[in-house]
């Protein structure tokens, strides 16, 4: 490989005017030039190509009044944005996690989880200001630039400096160092876009900078979260400071005051609002994943770690010694299923057997996977089982190096073949807790209100951080709160 890349580096050279020139753009915020790998073109094609990944990954949130009111605000900024011709694309995704992302070319996706925890239109027209800053500066255009140069100068240094690549990963660290500065930038870059794009419309950026408070205390507070130096988002305190600054400058700049926060109108929208993890995309419970809508079960590992998504059910255990991974098999048969799932991966088959997993049709299999390292070669071992039940292939993998495997094989065997059908009514007839909005009663604290709701002590912080206030806060007769319900259907 070296050689190669000796050969190239020259050629590298001599090309990189050239790709300089013909690469470098005006970037639509900044108005100066900067190095593109990306068209406009590209960027669409790359947004609408990811789209259905997205989806699949964490699934379109049932709702119609939120996603028409997320895509007509957002059309609405579009038009005062940098780039108002580009096709922009707004979602609310099934997930609790609290987050917000936009995609190159205009794809931007809010979860259901950071729709719950605003608390007017104005903290989510920031949010959103600030999310399609990221396209209109063109950030993900110029991450993939940085991380193609990046590997070229990683590249460089281990050509140039004899028995650098033992270095290797403390390079790519400190690589991944100054990209993560770059990260940074960008989100300052978009929060003082989501200033100025959501003062455009008429709301008041200030409630934009107050979201951060909640954003903090979800994370941990100075306490739990990520040190500075390897965030790649700056710290929420700092950015509440630095965007109620901005905000008060781009009032004054624009003798504009007069500005929306629409508390009220905000929380009867979200009422409702599926909040936490939504049982019927499956749930966990005493070491037993469950799945009402499907109607399965099979047991955890004990102690092991499980991350459930649309797409898959990942299992491991602290050490990451191992790893169970649990889909769904798009083949029609058992033995096609079997057979695409050797070749896909190319695996070697080491064993291959039919047989019955609790009265359902199965494969299993042993098969083997070798890679090259720089310590040398590592087999990865893996076990797997392709069951048919109710007209689906359902497939486990069981995945642990040739030297661990015989420590996790009985983990995997109990795991697979205790696989069965879900009958129980107390675990089918599950329904996620929602939010439910409350006319408060009488003059007092915040606490006092949740507590005459039915809330317990020890989900008050849990409530107070939702409604974005302190537990010692005033609320007066007449305000409307959050308080987190047992939902139904």
């Amino acid at each position: 490989m070296q050689k190669i890349f000796l050969r190239m580096l020259p050629v590298f050279t001599l090309a990189s005017v050239l790709f300089l020139n013909s690469c470098a753009v005006v970037n639509p915020v900044s108005g100066k030039k900067q190095l593109l790998v990306m068209s406009e073109q590209e960027e669409i094609a790359l947004g609408k190509s990811s789209d259905p990944q997205v989806i699949a990954e964490f699934g379109s949130y049932d709702d119609p009044k939120l996603q028409a009111f997320i895509n007509e605000k957002g059309q609405e900024m579009v038009k005062v944005s940098h780039r108002p011709n580009l096709p922009f694309q707004f979602k609310v995704v099934d997930s609790d996690v609290v987050n917000a992302f936009a995609l190159p070319g205009g794809y931007v996706y809010f979860t259901r989880g950071i729709m719950a925890h605003f608390n007017n239109e104005a903290e989510f027209a920031g949010v959103l200001g600030h999310e399609i800053g990221h396209v209109t500066a063109r950030h993900g255009a110029l991450q993939q630039r940085s991380q193609i140069l990046s590997g070229i100068g990683l590249i460089g240094v281990l050509i140039a400096v004899p028995g650098a690549a033992e270095f290797a990963e403390p390079l790519s660290q400190g690589m991944q160092m100054l990209l993560l500065k770059n990260s940074r930038d960008h989100e300052s870059q978009s929060d003082e876009l989501g200033v100025q794009y959501s003062t455009k419309i008429g709301y008041d950026a200030k409630e934009m900078a107050g979201f951060f408070s909640t954003i903090d205390r979800l994370s941990g507070g100075p306490e739990g979260r990520v040190p500075n130096f390897l965030s790649t988002h700056p710290n929420p305190l700092d950015r509440f400071k630095r965007v109620g600054e901005l905000a008060d400058a781009e009032q004054k700049k624009t003798n504009n005051y007069n500005l929306a926060v629409n508390r009220d109108k905000y929380l009867r929208m979200i009422d409702g609002i599926v909040y936490g993890p939504d049982p019927k995309q499956g749930y966990t419970l005493n070491n037993v994943f469950y799945h009402p809508v499907l109607k399965f079960q099979f047991p955890i590992p004990v102690d092991w770690q499980l991350q459930n998504s649309p797409q898959q059910v990942v299992m491991a255990p602290k050490d990451g010694k191992a790893a169970i991974i649990f889909n769904l098999a798009p083949e029609k048969t058992l033995r096609e299923a079997a057979t695409k799932t050797i070749s896909q991966d190319s695996l070697k088959l080491i064993d291959s057997q039919n047989l019955t997993v609790n009265g359902f049709p199965a494969i299993a299999m042993v098969a083997e996977q070798t890679t090259k390292t720089q310590q040398g070669s590592q087999t990865l071992r893996i076990n797997i089982y392709c069951i048919q039940y109710d007209n689906y292939i359902y497939r486990f993998y069981g995945m642990a190096t040739a030297a661990d495997y015989n420590t996790y094989a009985l983990t995997f065997q109990n795991t697979f073949k205790n696989f069965r059908e879900l009958t129980d009514p107390a675990r089918i007839n599950v329904y996620p807790e929602r939010v439910s909005i409350k006319t408060v009663n009488r003059t007092g604290t915040l606490a006092d209100a949740l507590k005459s709701f039915g809330v317990t002590d020890k989900r008050l912080e849990e409530h107070a951080i939702l409604n974005g206030m302190q537990q010692k806060d005033q609320v007066t007769a007449g305000m409307l709160i959050k308080v987190v319900e047992k939902g139904s259907k």
